[in-house]
């Protein structure tokens, strides 16, 4: 009967009683799967690992550039990977490293968290972002208008001197 009608016979269901066989056009069906497969393939975000890299005298400027551009991978979904590169004598101070990703860590907390810890690999200290999901949303981060309404606050470096200012103010506002 399916040859009569142009068809082939398909075997649906192999362990029912009886088999279940069905007329189609066998190779219409594979196009039409295959065809499905690849626009399921297409709207699949993979999630890739970006990464920025720091130095542990950063300036502001270059900081708050290189901070805008994390934010930017975080939003779109992407892991992002912190690298500050020690150069010299500068190895003597990983804590100007680890205050610089605490900082990045801090300046990012709406579109990312920090996965695991931050580590030496030899005159490199890593650190890596993931993305956090927005409560209400289909688990993408915020929209970018509002990361970059807001402001980066400022860098390691500056963050002590704004205190001393503030503890001198204050001492002299005692007096």
């Amino acid at each position: 009967m399916a040859k009569s009608r142009g068809m082939d016979l398909v075997e649906i269901s192999p362990n029912a009683a009886p088999p279940v066989c069905k007329f189609m056009d066998y190779g219409k069906f594979k196009y039409l799967q295959k065809k499905k497969a690849a626009e399921a393939k297409k709207h699949q975000h993979q999630v890739q690992l970006k990464e920025v890299k720091f130095r542990p005298k950063i300036e502001k400027h270059d900081y708050e550039f290189k901070l805008r551009k994390a934010i930017e991978f975080l939003e779109e979904g992407n892991k992002v990977k912190l690298t500050i590169r020690f150069r010299g004598r500068e190895i003597t101070r990983p804590a100007l490293a680890q205050r610089i990703i605490d900082q990045v860590v801090e300046d990012t907390k709406d579109v990312g968290a920090l996965e695991g810890r931050s580590t030496f690999e030899g005159r490199t200290m890593i650190a890596i972002l993931v993305p956090v999901a927005k409560q209400g949303g289909k688990g993408k981060a915020p929209k970018k208008e509002a990361a970059k309404a807001e402001k980066p606050a400022a860098t390691p470096e500056e963050k002590p001197a704004e205190k001393t200012e503030e503890a001198a103010s204050e001492s002299v506002a005692e007096s």
